[in-house]
């Protein structure tokens, strides 16, 4: 189905405002090419390529049936001697994590585990940092029919940059889930949408791949966005309590608060390429909206 996914002609950025984000945009970028923390191994999974674990959770997983650590890599694989699932290794692996300390809470979601562009097994979504595991995260650019932005502020209670402002909505895909119905399910519990309210939605894209050293590990981290211009009766309302208020706001005003360090670098560089894309629109062959 193809939908009408035209930008107002008066949302174009004043020319300063706008290098001024172009230029941020390309150092938000370099900042998070980052290398693996010290110490830090390449890890295969059942003999592709996945991810770092770092110097700590090498050390605690050392032991577990299907896992070798060598002096260059450190390999999981389902014991063929003993036909163990590859998932109940990653479980324990993750189980093992958590009692060692390794870890920053427990979620109880699981997430795919990849490695070399095919999805290897599941694993708690906790343990994926320890690992450097790839994760992919979507995220929604909703704006108004006026040009303004909605953006929503991380609650408090969130263990990874609690308090600074996001996008509308984000999330990490989980175990099995496709990135759509990942889209659909977040923008439903983090605002209150329902499909009908995000008709004017262009197709998810992936805007970078980010490598960044964190406290318990390593971000590998693909980011997608997809812009919408939400319906004019939608007000959209935070439902599992990870968003502690939601705004609508000028350009100007959120790149004040970029300039005052209120973002997270995701949203920063979700954001800032979706204000490009406004001042720049694709070709209309690549703008075809997406049907929810």
């Amino acid at each position: 189905m193809r939908l009408n996914y035209n930008w107002r002609m008066n949302d174009a950025l004043p020319r300063g405002l706008s290098a001024a984000m172009d230029a941020r945009y390309r150092q938000l970028a370099k900042q998070i090419q980052q290398l693996p923390p010290v110490g830090s191994r390449p890890l295969t999974v059942s003999g592709k390529v996945a991810g770092w674990i770092t110097a700590k959770a090498c050390v605690a997983v050392a032991g577990i049936g299907g896992v070798r650590i060598e002096d260059e890599a450190v390999h999981i694989t389902g014991p063929a001697s003993s036909r163990r699932p590859l998932n109940d290794v990653l479980a324990q692996v993750a189980s093992t994590l958590k009692a060692a300390g390794c870890l920053r809470g427990w979620r109880d979601e699981l997430l795919d585990v990849f490695g070399e562009g095919r999805r290897l097994g599941v694993i708690e979504r906790a343990a994926v940092r320890p690992l450097g595991l790839l994760t992919k995260a979507v995220h929604l650019n909703a704006w108004s029919g006026d040009g303004r932005l909605w953006v929503a502020r991380r609650a408090l209670t969130k263990t990874t940059d609690p308090g600074l402002w996001d996008t509308l909505v984000g999330g990490l895909a989980g175990a099995g889930e496709t990135l759509e119905n990942t889209l659909l399910r977040e923008s439903n519990e983090e605002a209150g949408l329902a499909p009908a309210d995000m008709q004017r939605r262009s197709p998810l894209r992936i805007i970078l791949r980010m490598h960044r050293r964190l406290p318990e590990g390593y971000q590998v981290e693909d980011a997608l966005a997809s812009d919408c211009i939400l319906a004019d009766d939608a007000v959209p309302a935070n439902q599992d309590g990870e968003v502690s208020e939601i705004r609508l706001l000028d350009p100007e005003s959120v790149w004040q608060m970029m300039e005052a360090g209120e973002f997270t670098h995701e949203a920063e560089l979700v954001i800032l390429e979706g204000f490009k894309r406004r001042a720049n629109p694709p070709a209309p062959a690549a703008r075809r909206a997406t049907s929810p």
